[in-house]
């Protein structure tokens, strides 16, 4: 039932396409053609639908690993549209959470052919110390052009830009990434964070590295998305613009929010976080609209899913606001039976999911046609 409303909702926005396309346009002015289709179907996901994430969802799950399965599919009978991966630790063998890169890779084009998306962040390493991205003893200016560590720096983005290029199928086809580097700079855990990183700094370091990827490394497949953190602004333009490198730099406006979703730390009342919720994508909605952008919930969930009715009362809900138009939410991973965002069978909230799931505004892997052909 989903597939048609959304075919008819496609039908009718066919026509609008081609506006909006010709609106909101990929930074990367030679961007390869299968990412530009990309791009203008995230655009065209604007009308009370959004696709549904889930990172590292064909990677592994709460009681599997490395051969496909799915824990969205395990217990809704249906896969995520859009699947999200970190390759923190890029270099070596294993990633961040210790799974392998091959895997990931493998993963990546399974989802492309499955005519899925794929949406990478980058826990990375520190240049200046070998250190995690929680290592925080860094001057970022030694890493900008002209400082002393400023080659170390591009060693990393080579690394990058080779992980990217195993990306492909076939001979010639790079498969589009949606890219978020540099993710919740807002906050002070990361070294790329606002405690230690001036925001000229900040800015100056996203666009070398855009720069760097699309003219010295000739990567043209990448959708770039900025993403601070909820829990470190307020829900003012002001305050959502801190390290904002500009509109030729960016082409997703996100926003990572565990905050409003139940967070333990938070002490508002579930109503007051439910309205914050709802006003913080309205927020990005609106910033979206006005540069001629793609929104999106770029992280989100509530840990364990230990609020009753979560995926609906407290997601979906809010999605179906007035002035809110996100092209995707994606939830954190299951990475254990004590850290985990999407229930398995037995879970309270089963049920729950599986309404989430089956409702017309939430659209799912066997809801969207290919996002990599043009629409006609």
């Amino acid at each position: 039932m989903k597939s048609i409303f959304f075919f008819i909702a496609g039908f009718l926005l066919s026509v609008q396409l081609n506006a909006q396309t010709s609106i909101a346009n990929l930074s990367d002015q030679k961007a390869t053609k299968k990412t530009r289709n990309l791009y203008a179907f995230l655009s065209s996901v604007k009308a009370g639908q959004t696709m549904f994430g889930h990172q590292d969802d064909f990677l592994y799950g709460l009681d599997w690993k490395y051969n496909l399965k799915s824990d969205v599919e395990i217990i809704s009978g249906n896969r995520p549209a859009i699947v999200g991966w970190d390759i923190g630790n890029l270099g070596h063998e294993v990633n961040i959470d210790s799974f392998r890169f091959d895997q990931i890779i493998k993963g990546i084009k399974y989802v492309y052919r499955k005519g899925g998306i794929n949406t990478i962040s980058w826990h990375m390493i520190n240049p200046l110390t070998g250190g995690s991205s929680w290592d925080k003893e860094i001057n970022i200016s030694k890493i900008l052009p002209g400082g002393s560590a400023h080659n170390a720096y591009t060693k990393k983005l080579d690394e990058f830009a080779n992980f990217i290029n195993k990306c492909r199928v076939g001979l010639f086809t790079n498969i589009p990434i949606i890219f978020r580097p540099f993710h919740e700079h807002n906050g002070d855990w990361f070294w790329w964070g606002k405690s230690h990183a001036k925001e000229e700094e900040y800015i100056s370091l996203w666009r070398f590295t855009v720069d760097y990827l699309r003219n010295e490394k000739n990567l043209h497949n990448l959708i770039f998305v900025f993403s601070p953190d909820r829990s470190r602004m307020n829900l003012t333009m002001e305050s959502y613009h801190y390290g904002y490198p500009g509109d030729d730099y960016v082409d997703i406006i996100g926003l990572d929010n565990y905050w409003d979703m139940g967070h333990p730390v938070n002490t508002k009342s579930p109503e007051e976080q439910l309205l914050d919720f709802i006003n913080s994508i309205k927020l990005i909605s609106q910033i979206a609209r006005d540069k001629n952008k793609v929104s999106a919930l770029t992280e989100t969930g509530n840990d364990r899913i230990t609020i009753p009715n979560w995926y609906t009362e407290r997601l979906l809900e809010p999605l179906r606001s007035n002035d809110t138009d996100l092209a995707w939410v994606l939830v954190w991973r299951n990475a254990s039976k004590q850290h985990y965002f999407v229930p398995d069978k037995g879970h309270v909230n089963e049920q729950d999911f599986i309404v989430f799931e089956q409702d017309s505004s939430t659209l799912f892997l066997n809801d969207i046609q290919n996002p990599y052909k043009k629409n006609k």
